[in-house]
């Protein structure tokens, strides 16, 4: 059985296009992975810790055939692969591969809930997740994107578009 998920990229360190070009060049190549459909990127403000550098964000939609579990066990694989190095709650990072959405699954685990408990108030999720989401009311939320988007005050948005990434291209973009 295969599931349609979402998942969010997200990278402050070193060349920020290529770690996310990389990630989603990996995640494709993984078995029983298919990207399907990528967002433009956006840079925004640091959330939490702010003493570090913008981030670039986007959210990519894939075909699995993984169980959520796997898929966020993939994840992390990348980000290690990436040299994602935790050290600090919110620092920066190379990579950050968050799992939003997986079907219309509801999943509380110790280490995994989906939906993303925060996926309603980061508008640097909101945003990219609504370039690729297939139309309609969040599963679970029962709200559109738009909805939660308008919850949101100016201050809290901070979303600005940066560009795009061919992540087909055996040569990666560079930073603007």
């Amino acid at each position: 059985m295969t599931v349609r998920a979402y998942l969010a990229l997200g990278s402050n360190l070193g060349d920020r296009a290529d770690h996310l070009q990389q990630a989603i060049a990996r995640l494709d190549a993984h078995p029983g992975i298919r990207v399907l459909q990528i967002s433009d990127v956006y840079e925004t403000d640091p959330v939490g810790y702010v003493d570090q550098d913008a981030f670039l964000n986007m959210v990519i939609a894939v075909q699995t055939e993984q169980s959520a579990e796997e898929l966020l066990t993939t994840a992390l694989s990348v980000e290690q692969e990436l040299g994602r190095v935790r050290t600090i709650r919110w620092g920066p990072r190379t990579i950050d591969i968050d799992l939003l959405l997986y079907g219309e699954s509801s999943i509380s685990l110790e280490h995994l809930r989906i939906p993303h408990p925060e996926l309603t108030k980061r508008a640097f999720v909101l945003v990219p997740l609504n370039d690729v989401w297939k139309g309609g009311a969040l599963p679970i939320f029962n709200q559109t994107i738009s909805h939660y988007l308008s919850y949101l005050s100016e201050d809290q948005k901070g979303v600005r578009k940066w560009g795009t990434i061919d992540w087909e291209t055996e040569s990666g973009p560079s930073e603007n």
